[in-house]
């Protein structure tokens, strides 16, 4: 076959610009992450029980959840964990290389057959699923240097204004603000208060829910078809509350008398933030942390670009005071690669050229080694496209080992050749002079 090649000095030519070019093309369409995707699949559930311990949570919603997902297809293993802040999260371990989506319909499949039997609370708080994506894309912070906006205005500016438009982005898997800080109506009960009146958190419970509803009460003067109805009126109700007064005017307890318990009489309402679990700060000032991962496959510095474009535009609506500052981002480390991988060759072409022509005095056995070493480098991209590698930080450091091992076989085999070269001729000369 290499005789082929000796005799064909086209077509090793042709087969060379076609592997460049091939390899031109993977290059532009391998996608970019920090490291390879080598741990295994992980969904994670995560379960609010407010109110409960952690061994209540374990009994009533652990042990159900964990029996109905035991064996789903393709798990390994599972593992979970309860506080007694009634949180609880439930990791499941798949197999490597299953899809986390598919992971995630297998595992919603399961929780689905067994959330009627959960507690109502648990249910009402919701029992979230979500595929771990292990490689952070980016950190954002957005903070501010005015005192009045804390942490809780930054994290519903945040989680109103700026993730739906980042999610939106091709290549983001997950936008998550570390922390909870939601608006939420916080009810502090006094339990002096409730023991001199004799009432329970549970009543308390119920009546909040009675009266802060969403309800549809219908309409009066509709038609029936039989007779003809020329006013038709559409009943509205005040809706769920949103303000603390009206919280505080929320009846616990009346009777005929006209006598009533209301809330505020046992209980300081006030409008707070969901949870105060982590805080976050950014050079002394509050500020709302945004972690960006990227979704399997995508192009780690094309969807930074975006991400950054898409925060210039939001920039604009920004509030007085208020900045975005990128904390963390991936494509420096990897251009850091890229352009070391690209520094190394350049030193490597420079060292072939110098070693060979010193040592062979011959420019056309230089000019070999310099053509050759780049067709085996971007060849490799085809190859690592093939079997379904990423360009990544590990595989960037394989390729900075591959130049100095291409560039020493170039050295070797073309001085191996220059040798059989001079041999043949010196060969061929003696045979001359003998005749």
């Amino acid at each position: 076959m290499f005789k082929q090649f000796i005799k064909r000095p086209v077509l090793a030519i042709v087969i060379s610009v076609m592997i460049v070019f091939i390899g031109g093309l993977a290059i532009k369409q391998l996608p970019i992450s920090q490291f390879p995707q080598i741990a295994p699949t992980t969904v994670n559930i995560f379960i609010a029980y407010p109110g409960s311990s952690a061994e209540v949570l374990v009994n009533s919603t652990l042990i159900p959840l964990e029996t109905a997902i035991n064996g789903v297809q393709d798990m390994r293993y599972i593992a979970s964990d309860a506080t007694s802040a009634g949180e609880a999260t439930i990791r499941i371990i798949f197999e490597p290389g299953t899809d986390p989506n598919e992971a995630v319909v297998r595992v919603k499949t399961r929780v689905d057959q067994v959330m009627p039997l959960l507690p109502e609370l648990v249910q009402r708080e919701g029992v979230i699923i979500t595929p771990v994506q292990p490689s952070m894309l980016m950190y954002v912070n957005l903070s501010s240097t005015d005192k009045n906006n804390d942490e809780k205005f930054l994290y519903n500016y945040a989680y109103t204004k700026v993730i739906p438009e980042i999610q939106r982005i091709n290549g983001i898997a997950s936008a998550q603000i570390l922390g909870s800080r939601k608006y939420a109506m916080r009810v502090w009960l006094k339990p002096d208060r409730m023991r001199a009146y004799n009432i329970s958190a549970e009543e308390v419970l119920e009546a909040m829910e009675e009266q802060s509803i969403l309800a549809r009460p219908g309409r009066l003067g509709q038609s029936s078809g039989m007779t003809s109805q020329s006013l038709e009126y559409v009943l509205t109700y005040q809706d769920r509350y949103n303000e603390p007064d009206q919280y505080k005017e929320i009846i616990i307890r009346a009777n005929e008398e006209g006598e009533m318990i209301q809330l505020k009489d046992i209980a300081d309402v006030k409008l707070g933030s969901e949870f105060f679990d982590i805080y976050s700060n950014l050079d002394g000032n509050p500020s709302a942390s945004i972690v960006l991962k990227q979704t399997l496959g995508s192009n780690g510095s094309d969807v930074i670009e975006t991400v950054k474009a898409k925060i210039a535009e939001l920039k604009v609506d920004l509030p007085p005071d208020v900045n975005f500052q990128i904390s963390y981002d991936v494509s420096k480390f990897l251009d850091a690669s890229i352009e070391q991988v690209l520094h190394t060759l350049f030193e490597a072409f420079i060292l072939v050229a110098i070693v060979v022509f010193l040592f062979l005095g011959d420019w056309r056995s230089t000019l070999i080694p310099i053509i050759a070493v780049p067709v085996s480098l971007i060849g490799a991209f085809f190859v690592m496209q093939f079997f379904g590698l990423s360009i990544n930080l590990i595989t960037l450091f394989a390729l900075v080992l591959a130049i100095g091992i291409v560039v020493d076989d170039a050295i070797v085999v073309v001085e191996a050749v220059h040798l059989k070269m001079e041999e043949k001729i010196l060969h061929h000369i003696k045979r001359h002079q003998k005749y």
